[in-house]
């Protein structure tokens, strides 16, 4: 590769990690994932996500004006195929202190599910135990997984269709006990420009085929629908994305999550349920303005 080259391939690879930061900047304001002290172990997978979330939140580290640390963990499953060392040694080279974990999922895996089963599910929740109880042990304030857009999106319509249910991946999560903070920085960050600056960085991921005892099928099939809708519709994933950010309670039939009595009179309302008052609105908008004004401060932090 001659110069020219050189210097547009790095000017390109420079222009996506801006567009990652800044997105990763919006999602980290918008929940408050990351604090001043925090202690953040980044869940590295293997895979290209990963990779892009520690380069990006070293990025921001060394940007922010607050102080925070960044810790990454590899879990070995001790699956089949697993390389060994492929990912240690990338961390060396980062030269940040890392955890490698050791822990036979696999076999776990094995006797308790039937040959032919889907055990996405089941390894999925293994990982987390063993990920929370790390986490601990190296006193850990917060969590980092590098799922992204894309995969909250597909959530959503796993949950919809096949569990009923109007809900996706979110973004900042206490764990039920109360002990942990799960972050995903990544939420706001599309994964064709993740793969485009994992290709450029040349990361070295794992094998996809490492686990041949099942896959998520269905996840499968909701990716390439999503994909489909996309061709035939331009724009149309950073629609259903948005929608996920805007939700109207008051048109939905929770009632749950939505006074219709009409009880609450803080409760906004909208459409034909109850007329809000000039007062109530501008009391909701003052505090809506007052919450994009604590956003933009926060953003121009991990800028």
């Amino acid at each position: 590769m001659d110069v020219n080259n050189e210097k547009h391939l790095e000017y390109l690879k420079n222009k996506l990690m801006k567009k990652i930061r800044h997105a990763t900047g919006n999602a980290i304001a918008d929940f408050n994932m990351i604090e001043d002290g925090d202690k953040i172990m980044v869940c590295m997978s293997g895979g290209k996500d990963s990779y892009v979330l520690l380069d990006v939140l070293q990025s921001l580290q060394h940007s922010a004006p607050i102080h925070f640390e960044v810790i990454p963990v590899h879990l070995d499953a001790n699956l089949p195929n697993y390389p060994q060392g492929l990912v240690e040694n990338y961390l060396k080279e980062k030269g940040l202190p890392y955890h490698i974990i050791h822990e036979n999922v696999y076999d776990i895996i094995v006797e308790k599910i039937p040959s032919g089963k889907q055990i996405c599910s089941l390894c999925a929740r293994l990982r987390r135990g063993i990920l929370y109880r790390v986490a601990s042990e190296i006193g850990a304030t917060k969590i980092a997984l590098g799922h992204h857009a894309d995969d909250i999106l597909e959530t959503f319509f796993l949950n919809l269709f096949y569990a009923g249910r109007i809900k996706a991946m979110p973004a900042k999560l206490k764990t039920d006990d109360g002990k942990h903070i799960v972050i995903r920085p990544l939420a706001y960050c599309r994964e064709k420009d993740i793969l485009k600056f994992a290709q450029m960085k040349g990361y070295p991921l794992l094998p996809k085929d490492m686990c041949k005892l099942g896959e998520n099928k269905m996840r499968g099939e909701v990716k390439n629908m999503i994909k489909a809708w996309d061709k035939k519709y331009h724009g149309r994933s950073e629609i259903m994305f948005k929608a996920m950010k805007e939700i109207t309670l008051s048109h939905m039939l929770d009632t749950s999550k939505f006074d219709f009595d009409f009880k609450d009179e803080t409760q906004g309302r909208e459409g034909n349920y109850k007329v809000v008052g000039t007062t109530l609105r501008d009391s909701l908008k003052k505090q809506q303005e007052q919450s994009v004004d604590k956003s933009e401060k926060v953003i121009k932090t991990f800028k």
